[in-house]
């Protein structure tokens, strides 16, 4: 069965994709160079309270975007956790993962 609506909407949901995985590479080169730099000054791996207010300040982003708040802090959460498991690895002189 071929549906153009649907087909029209798949391919929508297809580029958008692809921006997010682009985005995620983005920001992730971005805390590699942030977890090199942490590592090379002896700074710790992570920063609860800069983590808290990234949270805080993107549910707020979320709500007025009309998106679930939940759903954008677990989001968030698992890159953050992502982002400290790789500088944890850089201070520990192994690679970025």
């Amino acid at each position: 069965m071929h549906d153009a609506t649907l087909q029209r909407f798949r391919q929508s949901i297809d580029n958008i994709d692809a921006a997010l995985v682009f985005l995620l590479a983005e920001r992730f080169k971005v805390t590699q160079a942030v977890g090199r730099y942490k590592a090379d000054e002896g700074l710790p791996a992570a920063d609860p309270g800069r983590e808290e207010a990234q949270i805080a300040r993107l549910r707020s982003l979320a709500r007025d975007a009309d998106l679930d708040p939940e759903f954008s802090e677990k989001f968030l959460r698992f890159i953050i956790d992502e982002v400290i498991r790789h500088h944890r690895s850089m201070q520990d002189g192994g690679p970025a993962a």
